[in-house]
This record gives C-alpha cells, structure tokens and sequence, in this order.
C-alpha cells in the first residue's frame, strides 16, 4: 500500500475541495482523510494502490472547478487505520 502526506496551496479553502476530495478519492477506492489548515493550506493522507494514490495526486493538482491550486509537497507516510476517506476537522 502507498501512503502518502499532501499539504495542497493556492486557493484551495472556501472552494469545496475537500469535499471533492472525498468524492474523487472514494471513487478511485483511496483511504485517508483531508482537513483545512489554519494556514489556509489543505493537508490529506491519501493511501492505497500506487496507480489509485498517482491518479488522486494527479486530479487534486487541478482541484474543483473553483480551485487555483499553486503548489503540493508530498511526504511518506503511514497508511490511515481507516478503511474509508472522509472530512476531519481543521487544524
């Protein structure tokens, strides 16, 4: 399983990303979880097969309609304990 940690900038709060987010990674079968940041950044864990993380990293680099993302830093990570994706609360 790949696991990655992903702070996404731009303008990325306000827009619906996060709830695109959900969407775009339960269709693909990704587990984890999105959250906004205090520094108006988004951060997610995303996990699963390499193909399904590479396709959601590849998608949120476009976001919603509304999105203007500018910059996303990924890290390794450990996978989530949860088998779903969903919305935490802001950090």
């Amino acid at each position: 399983m790949d696991a990655k940690l992903v702070r996404i900038r731009g303008r990325v709060q306000g827009v619906g990303y996060r709830d695109w987010m959900v969407g775009e990674a339960t269709r693909l079968g990704v587990q984890g979880w999105v959250r906004n940041r205090a520094d108006g950044s988004v951060e997610a864990l995303v996990a699963g097969d390499a193909a399904a993380v590479g396709a959601l990293l590849t998608a949120c680099r476009k976001g919603p309609a509304l999105a203007r993302v500018e910059q996303i830093d990924e890290d390794f990570a450990e996978p989530p304990a949860e088998p779903a994706f969903r919305q935490m609360p802001s950090r």
